[in-house]
C-alpha cells in the first residue's frame, strides 16, 4: 500500500483539469497526481513501487465531478482506496464515491483508530483486503472498513451499471411484454 497524506485532496489534484479534454478513456494513469509528483512525493519513492492500495485522509476526491480521477487511479494500478472517516468529515466526496462505484474502484472507509494502524504500517506495507468480510489485514492487525452494501455486491460480482441493470433483464422483458400502453400505435 501507499499512504498519501492529507485531507481534502480534490479531484484537480488527483488529475489536473487541463488533461480532461482527451477523447479517449485511456492514458490517465501516468497523469495521476501530475502536479505534485517528484522525488519527495510518496508515489515516486521506491517503497511505493508496485503498490495497488492507496491509503488517504478524509474527504478524498472532493471538488468537481470527474470520472477521470477514478480512471487515473485505476490506470496507475490501484485497485482500492482506503480513506479515514471522522465525526466531522466523510472519507470521500459524494460524487467521487459514486464515480468510484460506477467504475468498479473499491472505496473503503475506516474509523480514525483503524486508519492510524494503516498509516503506522506505512508505504510499502503489504495488506490483504477481504471485501466480503470488509476487513484489511495489515501485519497482525485486522482493520474493519465500511462500504455501501449494493456497491460491495456489484464489486464482488464484477458488475458495472449496465450489468447491475441486466440482473433484472427477465423482469424488464416481462414488464415490457405486458405494458405497451406507452408504445406508438403506428
Amino acid at each position: 500500500m501507499a499512504v498519501v497524506p492529507g485531507d481534502n485532496i480534490d479531484t484537480d489534484r488527483i488529475i489536473p483539469a487541463r488533461f480532461l479534454s482527451r477523447v479517449s478513456r485511456s492514458g490517465y494513469g501516468e497523469l495521476l497526481f501530475n502536479d505534485v509528483r517528484g522525488a519527495e512525493f510518496v508515489l515516486d519513492r521506491p517503497e511505493a513501487a508496485g503498490t495497488s492500495v492507496l491509503v488517504v485522509g478524509t474527504n478524498f476526491g472532493c471538488g468537481s465531478s470527474r470520472e477521470h480521477a477514478v480512471w487515473a487511479i485505476q490506470q496507475a494500478g490501484y485497485r482500492a482506496v482506503i480513506a479515514r472517516r471522522t465525526a466531522d468529515s466523510p472519507g470521500y466526496g459524494d460524487i467521487f464515491r459514486q464515480n468510484g462505484a460506477n467504475c468498479g474502484l473499491l472505496l473503503a472507509e475506516c474509523d480514525e483508530e483503524s486508519h492510524a494502524k494503516l498509516v503506522q504500517a506505512g508505504t510499502g506495507a503489504t495488506v490483504a483486503i477481504n471485501l466480503p468480510n470488509q476487513t484489511v489485514l495489515v501485519g497482525d492487525d485486522i482493520v474493519r472498513f465500511t462500504i455501501n452494501e449494493a456497491t460491495k455486491q456489484a464489486l464482488i460480482e464484477g458488475l458495472d451499471l449496465i450489468g447491475r441493470t441486466l440482473v433484472y433483464e427477465s423482469q424488464i422483458d416481462g414488464y415490457e411484454a405486458t405494458h405497451d400502453s406507452f408504445a406508438p400505435t403506428r
